[in-house]
């Protein structure tokens, strides 16, 4: 009986896979870490890691498989040509690249739109417009809209949470007109809801892993709501906290909140919002210092119950999204001192202070009052940060009931 679904969740240092039955409950779990990739071929190593993750999964899992859905890290896009082929190196969601056009873009969309930001979808794709290899482009696709192509064979197919950064309106599921009158409209993606049917997975694909011709692939989602959706969170007010490479807050709520200026945005998740940002902070910079191991053994040495004197602002490069929106804050990681506990409890509890301005600012902003937050990503397990974390934010901070991205991908696609 064919009644399996698969979510596959693609990040910066690796990609996952699980799935699940009609029950939701989990019967596998994949994962891949981006090793011995291929230079200057970043699309390659995708296809390489999606087919090579789908092929660790049993053979007899896979035959059940009737639905498949990924999801990608959101702005993280391509320029292809009329086969899907990428046309140039895909460009990383916290590109700031597109700061050379933002002056341009301002002319033409309205102040204080989500894709004001240099690192937004549209930011880039306005980038491009202005580089030879334009010329040749055919489609704009995001990182999952080309993962989904690969096994199905649809192109120019995009979905709404996806597509945000990129200037479509999902209160009015439609581009809008600043954006339906320029000249890049005719590459723009067909945007539909995420989970949405696209098609059955090509006969080529369903030969080589032995999943059934009739296993269908559904539009996905970005990384940061597929861990909302796999987090148990349904109430206005409860929110989700994904501390992965970057730090990422959806805020549940009634009410839309949007301002460029903070680097604000919503999306549409059934009849409510889901509003949030993105800070370029997060365990990213934990990794540049710290091994996992170490992590560990400084983190348990920590006095979650004394504030730590020392005040950054930990990035990895110049550049925030959110609750600053300023291509070129510097990072602050100094002073460092010479005992890495005493480094480590100042890097999470100026983390911390971070999440906690984040929601406080979507809440002045117009956005339900926070209730809950429910943490995702690997920095959910350090229950030292948790501690931290909710002595800012004064409420109770829990583990999400499924970690995974992978996971809420894999109900995204089984909700058919």
């Amino acid at each position: 009986m064919i009644n399996f679904s698969l979510g596959i969740d693609f990040g910066t240092s690796g990609a996952r896979g699980i799935v699940i039955d009609r029950a939701n409950k989990v019967l596998t779990k994949v994962d891949l870490k981006f090793a011995n990739l291929k230079e200057n071929n970043l699309a390659l190593n995708w296809q390489i890691a999606l087919f090579n993750l789908i092929e660790k999964i049993p053979l007899e899992t896979r035959k059940k498989i009737g639905a498949i859905a990924i999801n990608g890290t959101s702005s993280t896009v391509l320029l292809c040509d009329r086969i899907g082929n990428p046309l140039a190196e895909p460009i990383w969601y916290n590109d700031n690249r597109g700061l050379e056009v933002l002056d341009k873009l301002k002319k033409v969309a309205p102040p204080n739109h989500v894709v004001l930001s240099a690192t937004s979808s549209l930011a880039k794709l306005f980038w491009w417009q202005e580089k030879p290899v334009y010329k040749d482009a055919r489609y704009f696709l995001h990182q999952a809209d080309w993962l989904a192509f690969l096994l199905d064979g649809k192109l120019g197919i995009s979905d709404y949470h996806n597509a945000l950064k990129l200037g479509y309106d999902p209160g009015n599921l439609c581009y809008p007109n600043w954006l339906d009158n320029l000249p890049i409209r005719d590459i723009l993606p067909e945007v539909l809801a995420p989970g949405t049917a696209i098609k059955e997975i090509k006969p080529e694909i369903g030969d080589r892993f032995g999943l059934p011709k009739s296993c269908i692939v559904y539009t996905g989602t970005t990384d940061s709501i597929a861990a909302f959706l796999a987090s148990g969170a349904k109430t206005p007010g409860e929110a989700v906290t994904s501390l992965g490479s970057t730090l990422v807050l959806k805020l549940l709520s009634r009410n839309r909140v949007d301002n460029a200026q903070y680097g604000i945005y919503s999306h549409k998740l059934g009849d409510l919002w889901l509003t949030g940002g993105a800070s370029n902070t997060g365990g990213a910079v934990l990794a540049k210092f710290f091994t996992p191991e170490e992590l560990i053994k400084y983190s348990d040495r920590i006095d979650t119950n004394t504030i730590g004197s020392l005040d950054y602002y930990p990035l990895l490069k110049p550049g925030e999204r959110f609750p600053i929106n300023d291509p070129n804050l510097k990072p602050k990681l100094a002073p460092r001192p010479q005992d890495p506990k005493e480094f480590l409890h100042g890097l999470l509890e100026s983390m911390a202070k971070i999440e906690a301005r984040g929601y406080q600012l979507l809440q002045d902003l117009g956005a339900d009052r926070l209730t809950k937050v429910y943490t995702a990503g690997g920095g959910a397990k350090n229950q030292v940060w948790s501690k931290i974390r909710q002595r800012y934010l004064q409420v109770d901070v829990i583990e999400s009931v499924n970690t995974s991205a992978a996971y809420g991908t894999a109900l995204l696609a089984k909700q058919n």
